[in-house]
């Protein structure tokens, strides 16, 4: 029997119902589309908060929800029962700069992990926003724009603290508990809840070059075959870009690159001259703190609105002009009306030092291609708008995707949780590996939010 009472008694941090004040900010996530009525929230302030937390969802048959930033659309991080969020008293960095590492919180957002970092002239593997909470990005795998550099976020992970389903306190890394520290990596929250993270970093100069440059619509051809050319010939380490359709501030179509360079504008510039020289009507790029590198798309995922976005892998070096093409004349006509903000982007950032590591080295699938993201926006909160704007990214992305979208669920942060039997695609070979962990560390799967796998069957 669940005794609220008891488990109030033992938790050092805060715990939220919905008769406290606060209660409705601590439910609001980034797409209001994610939100849920939870009966409980709680913050916790150490470890053993996490585990008691647990322990009463359990006794209380409440479902269990992990919050860090709240970024998940499909509503990952929130659940009508028990929600453990990391964002009060765990969104601490520390840095250790003769070691280059740094022991970041499970709530943190890489915008305090990259400001705490860069202070030292050093960095490590970010997103492309950065208000996302970097344990949803990092469990997941994570792509940033240093990762043509130094691989995905999980490959410059050293270490993590785990809360498991038992509420055991565990540390994971190469030595401790190694198989937990190969699910973590790509498998998301499906082993616990990380507390703490320890990552390694890197030397990173301080200014970068990169930010948005918009063109009109008829430079869509042009700039379509400059980037695929741009991808065969092997853009640099140094280098990536997004390559967006999209509708402007005035409603009218445009292409949007957003440009980053590891380096000088006046390098960037070069690098980059065969895109200018097609013409485009807005240039926003510029020399940056490198802090500010992972903000320049933060414009477009403002807290508070109706998200609903879905990814795809493809290979830009495929036709892209064409598909491109006739991408572009669906999102243009699919947007007509102005109910929607949308787009879809291919992220270009090389693989080198992602396909340095093998595919069974971690949890997450690695390959040879790179992001398609579609990304849909609204205000007024209709289950029909929802629905359409499911439908139509579904079908934008397919235009892009290297395979039929019943089989290509593209990189887990940017698809579709809430889609059946996917999980099993995601994580191809590695998921018979994946249902063993489970087995071992969340048999009745308590952890069910994000791509939850299935535990294998005991012999």
């Amino acid at each position: 029997m669940a005794d609220f009472n008891s488990f109030k008694s033992k938790i050092k941090g805060d715990i939220v119902t919905p008769l406290d004040p606060g209660y409705e900010e601590a439910i609001a996530r980034w797409s209001r589309l994610a939100t849920r009525r939870a009966q409980l929230v709680v913050y916790p302030k150490e470890a053993q908060d996490v585990a008691a937390a647990i322990g009463y969802s359990k006794q209380a048959s409440l479902p269990l929800a992990i919050r860090g930033g709240g970024h998940n659309p499909s509503a990952a991080s929130s659940t009508g029962g028990l929600v453990i969020d990391l964002s009060r008293y765990f969104s601490g960095v520390r840095v250790d700069p003769v070691k280059k590492v740094a022991f970041v919180g499970g709530g943190a957002l890489w915008a305090a992990v990259d400001k705490a970092t860069i202070k030292h002239g050093l960095a490590t593997v970010g997103g492309t926003v950065n208000h996302v909470c970097h344990d949803h990005l990092l469990l997941g795998g994570g792509y940033g724009w240093l990762s043509a550099k130094h691989g995905l976020a999980i490959d410059n992970l050293i270490q993590a603290t785990v809360v498991t389903a038992d509420g055991s306190i565990l540390t994971a890394n190469a030595s401790e508990n190694s198989d937990l520290f190969w699910g973590i990596r790509g498998g998301g929250c499906n082993f616990g809840v990380c507390t703490e993270f320890v990552l390694q970093l890197h030397p990173q100069q301080s200014h970068v070059y990169g930010g948005l440059v918009i063109f009109t619509a008829d430079k869509l051809q042009s700039l379509a075959t400059a980037v695929q050319s741009w991808w065969l010939n092997g853009p640099s380490e140094n280098e990536g870009m997004m390559f967006m359709m999209t509708r402007g501030p005035d409603g009218n179509p445009c292409v949007i690159l957003n440009l980053v360079y590891n380096g000088s504008e006046v390098e960037g510039r070069q690098k980059y001259k065969s895109f200018f020289d097609i013409g485009p009507i807005i240039d926003l790029s510029k020399e940056i703190p490198f802090e500010e590198l992972n903000a320049s798309l933060n414009d477009k995922a403002a807290h508070g609105r109706n998200y609903y976005m879905k990814g795809a892998y493809h290979a830009p070096d495929f036709n892209l002009p064409e598909r491109a093409a006739k991408a572009f004349d669906l999102i243009t006509r699919l947007t007509e009306g102005g109910g929607y903000d949308a787009f879809i982007a291919c992220e270009l950032v090389p693989t080198y030092a992602v396909n340095r590591v093998a595919d069974d080295a971690t949890a997450f699938r690695r390959g040879r291609r790179s992001n398609v993201v579609c990304n849909f926006t609204w205000d007024d909160d209709s289950p029909e708008k929802h629905a359409f704007a499911r439908a139509a990214a579904a079908q934008l992305v397919s235009i892009l995707a290297d395979s039929k979208p019943s089989e290509n669920v593209g990189y887990g942060n940017y698809s579709d949780v809430t889609a059946q039997d996917r999980a099993k695609l995601l994580f191809d070979t590695n998921y018979p590996r994946l249902q063993e962990l489970k087995r071992k560390y969340d048999p009745d799967m308590v952890f069910n939010k994000w791509f939850a796998i299935t535990p294998a069957v005991s012999a």
